[in-house]
């Protein structure tokens, strides 16, 4: 048996018995990362079209937010929310200007900031003495965390029915019905909650038309609007937040994912109404926040601020999705490609499950949601030969994948 499968076969055996098993994980060890690339410890490579679900955004081994960090920890890490220190105003004062909404929250993940949207929608009304105020407003095929308020908005019943009940008086719109969507918005909403691109759900933009009425409901009712960000915020679809492309103003943005570049980092965006309600003690966060989170946060946010990035993440996402729509007028299981920026969805006309495989075994990760569709989550430095690279691996590992349904 030779190293690397050695050392996989002895973490497997060990997780078994110590892992809580909520995982389904390839089996297989990588030891370290360069670029957009992975390896193993007998030094196989593999191009990452996944990043971590979206989170190592520079890529692995960066230079800069390696020392960074570095500095970082010989300084000073943590010193809780009982004090000051110099970076959270530094990061929520740029977050604040990218966002346009005024203040920041820090937690630690995407869920995290999630759930601080929701108490803090309640909160809002709350602070009024509408108490009646509680409804939520989410979409079909939303996926919003896995923590119980977050559970609650998010909508495939395989994640909730096992953690029932949730909290009530959720309810869900098919994005693609605007007449029912406005029946469900009225004066007990507390807020509308979108992901201006659905992630789990299948890589969905919201339709324009939906945007709209999400605007119109919120200036007609006065519900406040939660933009669930972590996955298609901070850069991932070309501007800061998809949330722009599409006309939305939230009151509220929930942050995470890439906005550590692979050290977690969560944020909650307020807006100085929203923000108004709150008081010492209403919520907190005790790793929330800290140094090494706000000094990572601080690399990435500099380094997605670089023309030269810009540049080349606009490159790699014309060239992917070209390529893909090229192949896809090759190969007629795949229904569609959509998506934006770094953030794409092949859907196949089958299970996407045999294709991910395929592609692991030719050198490229790769990711399935929603049965049927394969999602790509490159870090933010591919390069147009990067895609070039993975584009003919893809191809094969769809036509290998859909032959064995």
């Amino acid at each position: 048996m030779n190293t690397s499968s050695t050392l996989a076969s002895s973490v497997q055996e060990l997780e078994a018995l110590h892992i809580l098993q909520v995982y389904r994980r390839t089996p297989i060890v990588f030891e370290r990362g360069e670029g957009a690339h992975l390896f193993t410890a007998e030094g196989r490579k593999y191009l990452d079209f996944i990043s971590g679900v979206g989170v190592a955004a520079l890529g692995h081994g960066h230079t800069g937010l390696a020392d960074a960090i570095s500095a970082q920890a010989r300084t000073l890490l943590h010193t809780s929310n009982l004090f000051y220190h110099p970076l959270q105003a530094e990061v929520a004062t740029i977050l604040a200007a990218r966002t346009g909404l005024d203040r920041a929250f820090f937690c630690n993940s995407g869920a995290e900031a999630v759930e601080t949207c929701l108490k803090f929608a309640r909160r809002h009304w709350f602070s009024q003495g509408l108490t009646t105020r509680t409804k939520y407003v989410a979409f079909t095929h939303a996926f919003h965390g896995r923590t119980m308020g977050a559970l609650s908005v998010t909508w495939d019943e395989h994640y909730r029915a096992p953690f029932a009940p949730l909290i009530p008086n959720v309810v869900f719109a098919d994005p693609n019905d605007v007449a029912g969507f406005d029946a469900l918005v009225d004066d007990t909403t507390a807020a509308i909650i979108v992901e201006p691109i659905q992630g789990e759900g299948g890589v969905r933009p919201v339709p324009a038309a939906m945007a709209a009425a999400i605007e119109a409901a919120c200036a007609r009712t006065g519900a406040l609007l939660i933009a669930d960000e972590v996955q298609s915020g901070s850069g991932r679809t070309g501007p800061f937040l998809y949330s722009q492309t599409l006309g939305l103003t939230p009151d509220l943005i929930a942050l995470g994912k890439a906005l550590g570049a692979g050290v977690p980092v969560g944020v909650a965006m307020f807006s100085n109404a929203v923000a108004a309600a709150a008081t010492p003690g209403d919520h907190g966060s005790t790793y929330g926040g800290n140094l090494l989170a706000c000094r990572a946060a601080l690399v990435f946010l500099e380094a997605l601020a670089s023309p030269a990035l810009t540049e080349s993440r606009a490159a790699a996402s014309e060239r992917l999705f070209s390529g893909l729509r090229e192949m896809q007028r090759r190969l007629p299981i795949i229904r569609d490609v959509r998506g934006a920026g770094l953030m794409v969805g092949v859907d196949l006309t089958c299970d996407a499950a045999p294709v991910v495989a395929a592609a692991f075994e030719r050198g490229l990760l790769i990711n399935r949601t929603s049965t049927t569709v394969v999602r790509l989550l490159p870090p933010y430095i591919i390069t147009t030969a990067d895609v070039d690279a993975a584009l003919p691996l893809l191809e094969d590992a769809i036509v290998a994948g859909g032959t064995v349904q």
